[in-house]
C-alpha cells in the first residue's frame, strides 16, 4: 500500500481486507521511500512487482498511477487520485444495492464538488446506465474530458448549477467535503461558492421520500451535510464505510486470485 495523501478509511479497510484473506499487508508513505528522494516511479514500480502480489496507490496524480501501473506486472489499484475515486463508488453502489432492490433502475444525485467522487459516479453512470444529476456551483463542474467520453457511451447525465432542480424526486443523494485534500487554502473562497449546496432536511424532502443519503467521509458536519441528516433515517453514511471493507477484499480476492 503506497500512500502519497494521508487516509483513514482507505489505509484501514486495505489493511484490515487483506488481513482476513490471509495475507499481509504493507504501508509505506511515499516521503519515506527512495520515490520521495526522486526515484522514478518506473523503477520503483518493477522493484515492488517484484516483492508484491498486488499494489493500491492513494496519491495526487492520475499520471502517477497509469504510469505505476504500465511499468507492473502484478495488479495495481488505484485507492484514489485527484481525479478518480473508483474503490468508493464500488463500495457506493454496493451499499445502495444492500437498500434498493435495483440499483440501476434508480435517480442518483451528486451535490457538490465537481471533484474525483463527481467524475467517477460519471463513469459510473455511464457503465451501469442509471439516471445521474449533478449539482455544483459554476466554476466548480467535474472534468470535461470524463463527461465528454461518458456522454459519448450514452449516459444519461443533467448538469445543473441549482440543486433543488437536481435533487428532484431523487432516489439517492451524494456529497463529499467542498475542500479537499491539497486545497485547504480554498476553504473560506469554496465555504461561499457553495452556499445552498448543502444537504439538510430541506432539500432531502424534495428528494424520493424513500431516498438514501451518503458521503464517502470524512465529513464537515453542519457544512456540506448537517448533523440531522447524517443521523438521520435516510442516512446510509456508515453502511457506506463500512463496505469499503468488503469490496475491497472482493477486489484483492478478483485481481490476485491464483
Amino acid at each position: 500500500m503506497l500512500f502519497e495523501k494521508s487516509s483513514t478509511r482507505t489505509r484501514v479497510s486495505f489493511e484490515v481486507g487483506m488481513f482476513q484473506l490471509g495475507g499481509h499487508a504493507l504501508f509505506l508513505h511515499s516521503g519515506n521511500t527512495q520515490m520521495g528522494r526522486g526515484e522514478p516511479i518506473k523503477d520503483t514500480a518493477r522493484v515492488m512487482a517484484r516483492y508484491c502480489d498486488g499494489i493500491m496507490i492513494r496519491t495526487y496524480s492520475q499520471a502517477s498511477v497509469e504510469e505505476f501501473a504500465e511499468q507492473c506486472y502484478v495488479p495495481v489499484i488505484n485507492g484514489l487520485t485527484d481525479l478518480y475515486h473508483p474503490c468508493q463508488i464500488m463500495a457506493d453502489l454496493f451499499t445502495v444495492s444492500e437498500h434498493k432492490a435495483d440499483y440501476r433502475n434508480l435517480k442518483y444525485c451528486w451535490i457538490g464538488d465537481g471533484n474525483n467522487m463527481a467524475n467517477s459516479w460519471i463513469n459510473a453512470a455511464a457503465v451501469f446506465g442509471f439516471e445521474l444529476r449533478v449539482a455544483t456551483p459554476k466554476g466548480y463542474e467535474p472534468n470535461a474530458e470524463v463527461i465528454a467520453r461518458a456522454e459519448k457511451a450514452g449516459a444519461r447525465l443533467l448538469f445543473s448549477h441549482d440543486p433543488e432542480e437536481a435533487v428532484a424526486g431523487a432516489d439517492v443523494l451524494n456529497t463529499d467535503v467542498w475542500a479537499s485534500m491539497g486545497q485547504e487554502e480554498e476553504q473560506a473562497q469554496r465555504e461561499k461558492a457553495f452556499a445552498g449546496f448543502q444537504i439538510n432536511s430541506a432539500l432531502v424532502k424534495l428528494a424520493d421520500p424513500k431516498c438514501l443519503v451518503m458521503h464517502c467521509l470524512p465529513a464537515h458536519r453542519d457544512e456540506e451535510i448537517t448533523d440531522e441528516v447524517m443521523e438521520g433515517p435516510h442516512s446510509i453514511i456508515f453502511d457506506e464505510a463500512e463496505n469499503r471493507l468488503h469490496v475491497q477484499k472482493a477486489i484483492m480476492a478478483t485481481l490476485m486470485e491464483r
